[in-house]
């Protein structure tokens, strides 16, 4: 018997440590002295198996044991269940229940924890109602589990209603109520509410107190409560640095607050820095367009024995995918490719996103054909790619290509094709994808669907047909797609029904300038300079303002941002002189004039044309010849803007591209423009 408890200790301690080597060696000795099948020791080695990782073994040791106990049944499916394993951990359960071996309270609590991961309501209700038959829901440990269960199946009143009955609570217990509240669709308020509470219980907060309480913060968007908290632990001697998860839900609020100065403190002072924290403050960085610190936060990174996961991969791709970043972006894919977690398809999607916004269709195309996997994502994503870059009828028959692959659509992937249908004026094509979807039942049409038809109807000059589509939608007409139809109005001159859907507009958004704008423009290329003058005058009465127009160009791997009137790049002077010199080339040879309309914005005592020659897009691409552009004429200038691109610069690229037989890629708001030869691959609609 002394050698029994010994090997017994021996294993408990490998199963402590995660010892899995050192276990193997004790199983191998429990075999050897013939205790192969004592149910205690078999327990032991199922507990061990599992917390190492090696549920299969686990199983092995149990499916081989003459003689189950409780410990035996509760064991294996603890070893499910922190393996990620909800449903197994379940199947298990059921099993026990059809044996003679009745379940104890850490039987229960394990059951219904597993319910709550599986999301499964029923099946805790079950476990929830024979822990009443046994009494066992009396215990601390089986009703803390059980308002866990609750609250991650969305019912955060019985949670609260099994909280409020408990004869006896713990720290547990409070802990479990407050990130109960913090999750999904819950109330986040509360949370603090059950904070002081449990304060003024005189429960004592540990880290996970704090992580769900700075959590609820988050939610709220409630900065100044977070910094209370923070302060809080500042003086009550609660130590951050070496508790991860305080510090990394610190991190996470102020960065999502804006914050960065803060949260890059509380980052500094971290003991053991994981992932979370990493790509919080590096994506936080990236956000607020401070990329030098993100690079060279993921430079340290990399460095770090923090091991990169596939999320901040995905992520920090995405920034560059946003602004444009092509060179970054390359340099990631190369890492990735170093990596295990680079061939994650969440990885490879991003990597094709950024290719594609970036206007590099032939290598995203190339990286696509070649990805070893794809999911539904993927298909989408080159869908809405070709799309962006005007080449509808690429992405209809990869649309196609993805139904005989059986590839399970989704509403998503519908949108994206109808709305590569609308750039590039495929009416018959759109027609039918959106016949298709009305026709399926499984899809639920939204209103960006509508908006795609409204488009491409407004577009071919359809523009009744558009109106009543949008009065015959079953969910309520949103703003977008109000202003799609006045975009079309304007294109085709209805002055009449952009003065009705103008109303709609401004009764529905009158904070909005672009309703606005939109209505001067259209009012004053019809003739009606009053009207338009008018609506120029209640904006400022309002002080309504818009957003201002951003414009930048990746020149030798450094990014140049510019504003509209922007003076203050070194090389400006060289800028003016050489969209000045462009100017007078194009007024001579193609006979170009500036299209004032597009100035209304402007002060009023400025030259209108003064004006267009200091647009964002303009002095972008004006650094760009300076920089080399004008000598080397090959390639392509890639510029990209936060707006849509004005009709004046649309017209000045075109020229341009015309005059110095050179191609310019722009990437507005909206979608590319391909600028070749004088034309545009928008065909003039954007």
């Amino acid at each position: 018997m002394i050698e029994r408890q010994r090997l017994a200790n021996l294993l408990r301690n490998c199963s402590r440590n995660k010892l899995l080597k050192q276990g193997l060696q004790v199983h191998g000795a429990i075999t050897k002295v013939g205790f192969a099948f004592d149910v205690m020791l078999s327990n032991d080695l199922i507990d061990l198996y599992g917390k190492c990782g090696r549920v299969d073994m686990s199983r092995d040791v149990f499916d081989r044991m003459p003689l189950r106990n409780v410990v035996s049944w509760t064991a294996l499916m603890c070893g499910y269940l922190r393996n990620g394993n909800a449903e197994a951990s379940l199947t298990c359960f059921c099993q026990m229940r059809r044996s003679p071996v009745e379940p104890n309270e850490f039987t229960l609590s394990t059951g219904v924890k597993a319910c709550g991961v599986a999301g499964v309501l029923d099946h805790g209700m079950q476990i929830h109602g024979l822990s009443i038959k046994t009494g066992f829901d009396t215990i601390c440990v089986v009703g803390n589990c059980t308002i866990d269960m609750y609250a991650k199946c969305g019912r955060i009143d019985e949670a609260a209603r099994m909280f409020n009955t408990m004869p006896s609570m713990n720290l547990i217990s409070w802990n479990v109520m407050i990130a109960g509240h913090v999750l999904k669709n819950n109330d986040a308020e509360k949370a603090l509410v059950l904070f002081r509470e449990m304060q003024e219980a005189g429960e004592v907060p540990d880290e996970y107190t704090f992580t769900s309480t700075l959590k609820a913060c988050d939610r709220l968007g409630d900065i100044k409560r977070g910094s209370q908290i923070h302060a809080f632990l500042i003086t009550s001697g609660f130590g951050i640095s070496g508790r991860p998860a305080v510090a990394g839900s610190l991190v996470d609020l102020y960065v999502k607050r804006q914050n960065m100065s803060e949260a890059r403190k509380v980052f500094d002072r971290m003991e053991d820095k994981n992932v979370i924290s990493w790509s919080a403050l590096i994506l936080g960085y990236a956000r607020e367009e401070n990329l030098r610190h993100a690079m060279e936060l993921f430079k340290q990174l990399e460095e770090s024995s923090v091991q990169v996961d596939g999320f901040v991969l995905s992520s920090l791709i995405g920034v560059f995918a946003d602004f444009a970043l092509l060179e970054q972006g390359k340099q990631m894919h190369a890492y990735t490719i170093k990596l295990s977690c680079g061939q994650d398809i969440s990885v490879a999607n991003s990597i094709l996103d950024m290719y594609l916004k970036c206007g590099l269709t032939d290598e995203a195309e190339k990286f696509f054909s070649e990805m070893p996997a794809k999911n539904v994502v993927s298909w989408t994503v080159m869908i809405t790619g070709f799309g962006k870059h005007g080449l509808g009828k690429e992405a209809v028959s990869l649309f196609k290509e993805m139904q005989l692959e059986k590839v399970e659509l989704d509403s998503v992937t519908y949108l994206a094709v109808l709305s590569a249908c609308s750039h590039s004026g495929l009416i018959d094509e759109s027609q039918k994808i959106f016949s298709s979807l009305c026709a399926d039942r499984r899809m639920k049409r939204q209103v960006e669907h509508y908006s795609c038809m409204v488009d491409v109807l407004g577009r071919a000059g359809r523009i009744k047909e558009a109106k009543i589509l949008i009065e015959s939608m079953q969910m309520k007409p949103t703003v977008g797609i109000w202003q799609t139809l006045l975009s079309a109005c304007r294109v085709h001159g209805d002055l009449e029904t952009s003065r009705e859907v103008g109303e709609i507009l401004m009764k529905m958004d009158e904070l909005n300038p672009v309703n606005y704008v939109m209505m001067s423009n259209i009012y004053l290329e019809a003739g009606y300079w009053r009207e338009s003058q008018k609506i120029r005058e209640e904006v400022k009465e309002r002080r309504l303002t818009k957003v201002g127009g951003c414009s930048w160009v990746e020149i030798d791997k450094k990014v140049n941002y510019f504003y509209s009137g922007d003076d203050t790049h070194p090389l400006i002077d060289s800028i003016h002189d050489t969209l000045k010199e462009m100017e007078n080339r194009m007024k001579e040879e193609l006979g170009y004039v500036n299209q004032v309309r597009y100035a209304l914005h402007d002060v009023e005592d400025e030259s209108k044309v003064e004006s267009l020659r200091v647009h964002s897009e303009k002095l972008a691409i004006g650094l760009a010849l300076v920089s080399g552009g004008l000598q080397r004429k090959e390639g392509v200038i890639r510029i990209f803007k936060n707006l849509r691109i004005c009709g004046d610069c649309h017209e000045y690229i075109k020229c341009l591209s015309r005059v110095l037989n050179m191609t310019f890629m722009v990437r507005d708001a909206n979608r590319f423009h391909k600028f070749q030869d004088g034309l545009c691959s928008c065909k003039d609609y954007w």
